[in-house]
């Protein structure tokens, strides 16, 4: 048993060849020819990569790439005692200091990185759109609908033809026209999966588990400033338009709130002031001067005083 694990491990990790392995001069020198004299450092290792097949790696000294180490194979043939060059290359060790891993650019974008007049492809398969209006519910060319609608294109187009500017891919009495004119007639719409992940995308922002939401007093779904979302959203989304609150003019969850919500404390009415106990009916008079009997001064003169004999 023992022997038959050693002779398992022997075919798996051949031991390297004596003259390959003793070429350590060899090595370097292929290795400084490839780099620079000074690069390449210490000999740390010698590998076996087959039979006289040996790889030795030699620390790298170049700034910027610790951890790498250059790996020169070299090798002979069978029967032969000249050792040849195979390849020198510079590979990184286990604590290499490696670039991050390439992202494409699609998805490194992230919300905010477009700025004025950049450009954001969508691709053709993009799983968050889907077909809109095709054309598909037409109705069949020989159905009563479809001759209602001949009859009143034939219509329109007689009372206006006069029109010649009017674009003539689309008959006025179609479907198509009416989804122009209604600004329905778009080339994709949202499929399922893209209004599944907006709406998740929203709640994550402005949702009911966020901070700001917990500790509010009430939720938006009963919030004068919430403006309601038109379709299917309408039941789990509105617009906030408080102009004060956290989250104005953003897409906010029905179930998310905040200290702004209308109905959250209600300013009391200022007090009303007693009216003014001022007669304004009435003209006061006021005399330029006062009555004789009113004042303690008296308005004759008194008679003329005695003489006492005073000197």
């Amino acid at each position: 048993m023992s022997a038959a694990t050693t002779r398992s491990r022997t075919a798996r990790t051949p031991v390297p060849d004596r003259l390959c392995a003793e070429a350590v001069d060899l090595a370097r020198a292929a290795a400084e020819e490839a780099a620079a004299p000074g690069v390449v450092g210490e000999h740390v290792a010698v590998v076996s990569e087959g039979d006289r097949v040996v790889t030795h790696f030699f620390e790298c000294e170049e700034p910027g790439y610790r951890g790498w180490r250059w790996a020169v194979t070299v090798a002979r043939a069978s029967r032969a005692k000249h050792v040849t060059l195979d390849e020198t290359v510079l590979l990184p060790g286990e604590d290499a200091l490696l670039a991050p891993e390439w992202v494409p650019w699609s998805e490194r974008l992230r919300p905010g990185d477009m700025g004025p007049g950049d450009l954001l492809p969508t691709e053709a398969d993009d799983i968050r759109l889907e077909p809109g209006y095709t054309g598909e519910d037409e109705p069949p060319p020989n159905s009563a609908v479809s001759e209602v609608s001949r009859e009143m294109a034939d219509r329109v187009d007689a009372e206006d033809a006069e029109l010649t500017t009017r674009r003539a891919t689309t008959s006025r009495g179609s479907i198509a026209a009416v989804a122009d004119e209604l600004g329905m007639r778009r080339a994709r719409v949202l499929s399922r999966y893209g209004l599944h992940a907006a709406a998740d995308r929203w709640d994550e922002a402005f949702g009911a588990k966020t901070p700001m939401a917990q500790a509010a007093p009430a939720s938006c779904v009963t919030c004068a400033f919430l403006v309601p979302l038109a379709g299917s959203l309408r039941q789990a989304f509105g617009v906030c338009a408080n102009e004060f609150g956290p989250a104005d003019g953003r897409v906010v969850s029905l179930a998310y709130g905040c200290g702004g919500h209308s109905e959250a404390a209600v300013m009391p009415k200022p007090p009303k002031p007693a009216p003014h106990a001022l007669d304004t009916i009435q003209v006061d008079e006021y005399p330029l001067r006062p009555a004789r009997d009113s004042g303690s001064v008296p308005a004759e003169p008194d008679a003329p005083t005695e003489d006492l004999g005073h000197s």
